[in-house]
Parts: C-alpha cells; sequence; structure tokens
C-alpha cells in the first residue's frame, strides 16, 4: 500500500510540474521527450508567485539606492564634497542605463536564474560560449555574495547605531558588530528558506518603505533644520580632498554612484519565479534604475541642506556616519533614531532579496555542474519553493566572509566593494560576445532595441571598461599597503580561483548550460 501511495504522489508531483499555466508556457519549450521545459533548459522547480509589483518591489529593495548613497556618504563626499555627490551620481546613473537596457534586451529574450552566466554562454556561440559563460558565472556570484556581506554589515552597523542613540557613551567594538552581523544574516536565512511564499508581500512592503519612507525621511531632513545649509555648500563648493586632480577624483568618485545604483542584474535571477518574466523584468529593472536613481538624488540634496558640521560627519565615532547627519538636521534623539528605524524597515526586504539573488545564482550555476558538489547545491524543496542547500551556503559564506573584519575592516570593505567591479565584468562578458556575433545569437524577446541597440550595447562596454580601469585607481594621494585599492586585485584573483576551477573541474565536467543544448538543439526561440 504505501508503494502504490508513493507512486501516487510521484505521479501527482509530476503532472503538477507538467502542467503549467498559459503565462508560464509561453515562455518554455517542449524538449524531445515531450517534458515542459523553461528557458534554462531545465523545468520548473519553484513557484512563480511573484507578480510584476512584487517584482518591482524586488528590485528597488535590492538595491535601495537612496539608502545605499547614506550608508556610503561619509567617504562619497571626499571625491568633490556634497557637489561631487550630486554630479557623480547622475553619471553613474547614465551610465548604468546603458548597461540596464543591454542586460533587460537580454533577459526579455533568455530569462533564466542564470542571468549573465546563461547569456554570456549563449551570445558568443557554442564553442567559445562553454568557457566565457563558467567564467561569468563566478564572477557575478562573487560580485553578488560580497556586495551581500557588505549589506549585511550595514544592518549590523545600523542596528548598533540604533542603541547608541540613547546610549552615546557606548564604545562600539568589532564584536558587537559581528554578533549583530551573524544574527542579521541568520534570520535573512531562515525567512528566505521557510517563509518563501509570504516573500512576494515583504517586496510590496518593500517598496512602500523605498518610496514612502524615503518621501518622510526627505520631507523630515528639509523641514526641520533650524538653518539650512548654503546652495553653494550643496551645487557648487568643490571640496577636492583626495590628492587627485579634479578630473581623477570625479571619475574616480563615480564608484560611489555606482555602489548606490548598481545592480540591474538583480531580478533577473528571479526568472524563473515569475509567471511573464520576459515582459516584468525589462519593466523591474527600468523602474530600479529610474526610481532608483530619481530617490538617491532627492535624499542627497535633503541631506546636503540638512548638514550644519560637515568635519563632525566625516570624523563621526559611530558605526553609521548618516545618523550625525539627521542628529544635525532634526536636533532630536527620537527623530534621529525613528529616520535610522526606516532605514531598518527597508533594509530587511533588501537584504533578504540579496539573499535570495546570491543563493539562485548559486543553484543556477550548481544545476549545470559548474560547481563543487553540484548533486547537493542542485536540490530544491519543492514543497518550500526554495533551493535550500544553496541558501545554506549563502548564509555560511556570508558568515565567514563577516569575520574578516577581525583582522582587518579595511580588507572586508575592500572585498565587498570589490561588487561594482566584479558584477559589471560579468554583464560586459554577456554583453560584449552579443556585439561580435552581430547581435544574431539570441532570439528577440518583447523588449528588443533593434538598431539602437548596437549604440547602446557599445557604449554599456566601452563604459564598463574605462570606468572600471578608474575604479582601481586608489582612493587617494599619497597611498601605501594600507589604503592601497586592492580591486584588480580581487578582479584577478576571482579569475585566478575561477581559472583553477576550470582546470580541475570544468574542463572534463563542466557540459555548459542545458538552455544552450536546449536552444540549439530545438531550433527553438524560447
Amino acid at each position: 500500500m504505501d508503494i502504490v501511495n508513493e507512486k501516487k504522489r510521484l505521479e501527482e508531483q509530476d503532472a503538477r510540474h507538467s502542467i503549467q499555466d498559459d503565462a508560464s508556457r509561453k515562455h518554455s519549450v517542449i524538449s524531445r521527450a515531450g517534458e515542459i521545459i523553461n528557458a534554462s533548459g531545465h523545468r520548473d522547480q519553484l513557484r512563480r508567485q511573484y507578480g510584476l509589483l512584487s517584482i518591482c518591489g524586488l528590485a528597488l529593495t535590492i538595491d535601495n539606492a537612496w539608502v545605499a548613497l547614506g550608508t556610503s556618504i561619509s567617504l562619497a563626499i571626499a571625491n568633490g564634497g556634497p557637489p561631487g555627490v550630486l554630479y557623480e551620481l547622475i553619471v553613474a546613473v547614465i551610465y548604468y542605463g546603458f548597461i540596464a537596457a543591454s542586460l533587460a534586451e537580454l533577459a526579455s529574450a533568455l530569462p533564466t536564474a542564470g542571468g549573465v552566466y546563461h547569456w554570456a554562454s549563449i551570445t558568443p556561440g557554442p564553442r567559445a560560449g562553454r568557457i566565457i559563460g563558467f567564467f561569468t558565472g563566478a564572477l557575478n556570484f562573487f560580485g553578488w555574495i560580497f556586495d551581500l556581506a557588505s549589506i549585511t554589515y550595514i544592518v549590523a552597523e545600523l542596528v548598533v547605531q540604533m542603541y547608541v542613540v540613547y546610549h552615546p557613551d557606548l564604545m562600539i567594538q568589532a564584536w558587537h558588530l559581528y554578533i549583530a552581523y551573524v544574527l542579521i544574516i541568520w534570520l535573512a536565512v531562515v525567512a528566505t528558506v521557510f517563509a518563501n511564499r509570504f516573500l512576494p508581500y515583504l517586496q510590496h512592503f518593500g517598496l512602500f518603505m523605498v518610496i514612502v519612507g524615503g518621501m518622510i525621511t526627505i520631507i523630515v531632513v528639509a523641514a526641520m533644520p533650524k538653518q539650512h545649509a548654503s546652495h553653494s555648500f550643496v551645487w557648487t563648493d568643490w571640496t577636492n580632498v583626495t590628492g587627485w586632480g579634479s578630473g581623477v577624483a570625479f571619475l574616480t568618485g563615480v564608484l560611489n554612484g555606482a555602489f548606490t545604483i548598481g545592480t540591474p542584474d538583480s531580478v533577473t535571477h528571479i526568472a524563473e519565479e515569475l509567471p511573464n518574466p520576459k515582459v516584468d523584468i525589462p519593466k523591474a529593472i527600468a523602474a530600479q534604475i529610474i526610481l532608483g536613481g530619481l530617490t538617491s538624488f532627492c535624499y542627497a540634496i535633503a541631506l546636503f541642506y540638512g548638514i550644519s558640521n560637515l568635519s563632525d560627519v566625516t570624523t563621526s565615532n559611530g558605526s553609521f556616519p548618516v545618523a550625525a547627519i539627521y542628529s544635525q538636521a532634526t536636533g532630536s534623539p527620537g527623530a534621529t533614531f525613528g529616520l535610522l528605524f526606516i532605514i531598518f524597515l527597508s533594509l530587511i526586504p533588501s537584504l533578504i532579496g540579496t539573499v535570495l539573488t546570491v543563493s539562485r545564482t548559486w543553484w543556477a550555476l550548481a544545476r549545470d555542474n559548474a560547481t563543487p558538489f553540484p548533486a547537493t547545491f542542485a536540490l530544491v524543496s519543492e514543497r518550500l519553493s526554495c533551493p535550500v542547500p544553496a541558501t545554506l551556503l549563502t548564509g555560511v559564506l556570508t558568515t565567514a566572509l563577516g569575520a574578516i573584519t577581525f583582522g582587518s575592516k579595511t580588507a572586508f570593505t575592500d572585498l565587498t566593494g570589490s561588487f561594482v567591479i566584479l558584477t559589471t565584468v560579468s554583464y560586459a562578458l554577456a554583453i560584449a560576445p552579443n556585439l561580435v556575433t552581430g547581435r544574431k545569437a539570441i532570439p528577440r524577446g518583447p523588449f528588443w532595441m533593434g538598431g539602437l541597440g548596437w549604440v547602446v550595447n557599445g557604449v554599456a562596454v566601452v563604459a564598463i571598461a574605462f570606468f572600471n580601469i578608474m575604479f582601481c585607481f586608489p582612493a587617494a594621494l599619497p597611498f601605501d599597503a594600507s589604503t592601497m585599492n586592492y580591486n584588480s586585485v580581487i578582479l584577478v584573483g576571482v579569475i585566478v580561483l575561477t581559472a583553477f576551477w576550470w582546470l580541475v573541474h570544468g574542463i572534463r565536467k563542466y557540459p555548459g548550460p542545458k538552455l544552450a543544448e536546449l536552444y540549439i538543439s530545438s531550433g527553438e526561440h524560447l
């Protein structure tokens, strides 16, 4: 009887995976075995539970642009003062606009959890695509795991700073931050695993906090100061303390804007959890760039007009320097705590959304046998709609990265700061081959730029190469081993590590993604 029941259960399970709704079928093909396969070359294992609103919420909360700008304000202000931050942000938004349009076009054609990893496997053609995709996936994953460590640490700093608002005599120690860090990342992992079906609603809340919470913060910071900063302080008083010439200082300072806005591929890794990814993902990417850029720009203006003493901000001994601006602008511990709490509420969906992105990226690589222990990390709990082993690994790696702060906070900052370079290189490895192959290697999705795509893709690739060179310059002159910019070293280190894994595993055991095999053999546009 147990055998009969188990057979019946398996048959029902297979039926659930084979019978998808109409929207899902539109983005699938039929394999030779008659099974419905999604664009990744695999059958659906995750619930397609995100709608347009929730995926836009996810895009905006993972980016959390105005919060990201606030968390890096004390560093960003060195490259030109307030005017530098504002104008560098504008350049970064334009720069990422070209990248975002290029990625949106690829996502509209081939929406998969692998994102740039899968596109880089297709756009160069089958011969080169296998190795280019392999390296692209690794670069993208490392970029995102470093970003997750950064966000987790920011939340830990925020929680400790909220405590310090009412306990100003506390001397913040590294262990205070690490305990908060570990608790926060594992609460996010547990929520991702066991509360997955509620996460679309969490992203609705996150969208509300990013937009409405941002508006409330802007209004409070703009309205409460007894005396505002001068217009010249905000818009024209160029203050360069980097030691570089103004041109180099400006261009290297664009990195701060890139950190603020630079997550255009985040929602592409949730493609297999959307009923209509070809249409909705490009919209979510556009929402992230446009609304993220707008809210962060307005927030920066409000912050700078609320500053009464810039040196107190740049030399703040708190763990969250933007709290010093809030304190100056409001003159109230209660108001400062309230504004920090708004950031906290917006960062929780951001943190969980980033756990989703990182875990789905590793899972997509494991499905294609590109990782260590692929059979384990490719497993999915279909009841929880979650790749549990990949999600747990995400928590373990993030916990380990946080421990670096005990040895060197600078090393941790350099590592997490490499997010921008690692991810943009992975973008270029998907976009550039698309140009080289005449933009013909992928099918046309609902979002297709036509002839304009040549210009947009070309500008994106050239801008990535140019700005990544600038982002490898030391932040200030003179510099030594402790103040050196290690972005280039980290990039080379990730490439070397990936090359080692390619030689040990990839050459013999990595067949390339199934979507490439399916796409070529079926002759269908996925």
